[in-house]
C-alpha cells in the first residue's frame, strides 16, 4: 500500500475515491481548475455508469481515473474469481471512456488480504493508500476537523484521501477548496498519483 511518495520537490496528490457524483465531482473539478492543479480520482464502475460524460470531463481537463472496483465491495471477503471480476469490469468502463485503461487502484475501505494482492499483482496494479486517513471526510466530521487531520499529513510526496461520492460531500469540497488554496500558496504542486509515483 503506497501512501507516500519519497521526493525532495514540493509535489502533492489529492485523491477522491467514491465518485464520480453529478453534483459534487463538478465543484471538485472546478476548484482544481482555478489553481491549475490536478487531482486523481478513484471511480466505482457503477457510478461511471450513471455519468459516463463526467469521467471524460475530468480526463480531458487532466485529471487520472483510478479504478476502485464497480460495486464497492471489502475484497477481502471475496474470492478470487469475484474480486478480480470487480476490477476488470471497471477497468474495462474506464478504458472505453477515455481510452486506456487505469493504471492505479485503491481498494474499498482499504481492505485487502493475500489474494486481494495477488490478484493487483497479476493484473499490474500498484495499490494506493494515503496519509490523512484521520480526517475521515467520509463521516462527515466538519470542515475543521477534516482540515486539522489533513494538514497533520501534509509534506512532499503525500498522497491525500477525500470522497466525492455517496451522500453529502459539501463538508469536503468546502475543505478541499480551503486546503487547495493553502497547499499552492505554500508552493505545492498538486499532481495524479501517476506523476508523483514518477517522481519516486
Amino acid at each position: 500500500m503506497i501512501n507516500e511518495v519519497s521526493t525532495p520537490e514540493k509535489l502533492i496528490a489529492i485523491t477522491f475515491d467514491d465518485g464520480p457524483n453529478p453534483f459534487f465531482t463538478p465543484q471538485v473539478l472546478d476548484i482544481f481548475s482555478e489553481v491549475d492543479g490536478k487531482a486523481t480520482f478513484f471511480m466505482i464502475g457503477e457510478q461511471i455508469e450513471k455519468c459516463p460524460e463526467l469521467v471524460k470531463t475530468a480526463f480531458e481537463l487532466g485529471h487520472e481515473i483510478g479504478n476502485h472496483t464497480y460495486t464497492h465491495p471489502k475484497l477481502s471477503q471475496l474470492n478470487r474469481e469475484d474480486c478480480f471480476g470487480e476490477i476488470e469490469r471497471t477497468e474495462k468502463l474506464i478504458a472505453e471512456l477515455v481510452g486506456h485503461k487505469p493504471v492505479i487502484f485503491r481498494p474499498p475501505y482499504l481492505d485487502f488480504n493475500d489474494e486481494t494482492v495477488s490478484v493487483l499483482n497479476q493484473m499490474g496494479y500498484p495499490m494506493i493508500g494515503a496519509l490523512n486517513m484521520e480526517a475521515k471526510d467520509w463521516e462527515m466530521p466538519g470542515v475543521d476537523f477534516i482540515l486539522e487531520k489533513t494538514r497533520y499529513c501534509v509534506k512532499n510526496g503525500s498522497i491525500l484521501i477525500f470522497h466525492d461520492g455517496y451522500g453529502d460531500r459539501s463538508q469536503t469540497v468546502e475543505a478541499v477548496r480551503i486546503l487547495v488554496s493553502e497547499l499552492t500558496s505554500q508552493g505545492y504542486k498538486l499532481v495524479t498519483v501517476s506523476e508523483l509515483l514518477n517522481h519516486s
